[in-house]
């Protein structure tokens, strides 16, 4: 005979052998649900990049995109009328100007074998370079989030997450560009894209969303 206290556990027993019948752990249940802390910065940005760059930031930069020569000329009067004239201050007054830029420029020079290779363009045919286009993948800068009206920063956690998007933005333009093959000396490029000054003096450093070289 058995004894009363063995009859819980046989009950269970009993019922863990239904189908239906399952054990989840309490941390297991929301296993599939996006920390809300840094943990989960890099699936947070990977999706608000997926859902905005090709539908926003692409057709913004190219709406609002200056001639590069127009924008030199501004520059050259003063960077915060050309600042008000042509870009993108979201911070405020004392952080950089950003600007959606478009030209045309031979390539005078150029690092293709650097991590952060580049290419310099003489945009005003005076034989020298004006024009740094960076082709990365290591690139300064997060022109292509600050010139887009796209992301506020009060959005985002803080300084740490919007920097992490101004990164993925910059790795999602440079995923759409072809840099030249072999030595591209001489030849002529047209380009599309962003740029961001903190001084009338700062080299034009442009991370291109479209890039043609001339072949």
């Amino acid at each position: 005979m058995l004894k009363p206290f063995f009859l819980p556990v046989c009950l269970v027993a009993a019922l863990c052998l239904l189908p239906a019948c399952k054990i989840v752990k309490t941390d297991q249940a929301s296993s599939d649900e996006t920390p809300a802390g840094p943990e989960g910065d890099e699936t947070r940005v990977s999706l608000i990049v997926e859902d905005s760059f090709a539908s926003n930031v692409i057709p913004n930069i190219k709406s609002t995109a200056t001639d590069i020569s127009t924008l030199q000329k501004a520059v050259a009067k003063g960077l915060d009328a050309a600042g008000d004239a042509y870009g993108v201050r979201p911070s405020g007054a004392g952080s950089s100007w950003n600007f959606a830029v478009t030209g045309k420029g031979k390539i005078v020079a150029h690092n293709l074998t650097s991590r952060a290779a580049t290419l310099d363009l003489d945009t005003n045919s005076d034989g020298q370079g004006d024009i740094i286009l960076q082709l990365g993948p290591v690139v300064k800068g997060s022109a292509l989030r600050d010139v887009s009206p796209t992301y506020v920063f009060t959005n985002f956690r803080d300084q740490i997450e919007f920097a992490k998007l101004g990164r993925a933005l910059n790795t999602a333009a440079l995923a759409g560009i072809t840099p030249p093959a072999g030595d591209p000396s001489g030849k002529t490029v047209t380009f599309v894209g962003a740029t961001s000054l903190r001084s009338a003096s700062d080299p034009i450093r442009v991370l291109p969303i479209e890039l043609e070289v001339a072949q």
